[in-house]
């Protein structure tokens, strides 16, 4: 009986040292993975969940502004009666347009004095 029991407690230690080497190693692999995992993390250059939800509320705000920009350039194009997207009629005649004139009207004050 006694020898069974000696042959049992030897394979219990045998069996509970090799679990404490798996362990051990388990640890180890886990430690490298984890090293490994950190250095891959740095080079990637990523940014922090602060920085990302800062970034994040930004965006918001200026979507909002931009939508808040559109309404009143609506309601401002129906108060001139401006279809949207459609470009405002020019007031004033351009520059060219002026010495074209110019160069025409004195033309003609030229030709009446001389004759023509």
């Amino acid at each position: 009986m006694q020898t069974q029991n000696r042959l049992l407690d030897d394979l219990a230690r045998m069996a509970g040292g090799a679990l404490d080497v798996a362990a051990g190693m388990r640890a180890e692999v886990e430690g490298r993975l984890r090293e490994q995992f950190e250095a891959m993390l740095a080079r990637m250059d990523l940014v922090t969940r602060e920085e990302f939800d800062a970034v994040k509320a930004m965006a918001a705000k200026a979507r909002e502004e931009q939508e808040q920009l559109a309404e009143r350039l609506a309601a401002l194009e129906a108060a001139l009666g401006t279809p949207s997207g459609a470009a405002p009629r020019a007031a004033k005649t351009s520059t060219r347009t002026r010495a074209t004139k110019k160069a025409a009207a004195k033309a003609k004050t030229a030709g009446r004095k001389t004759g023509d």
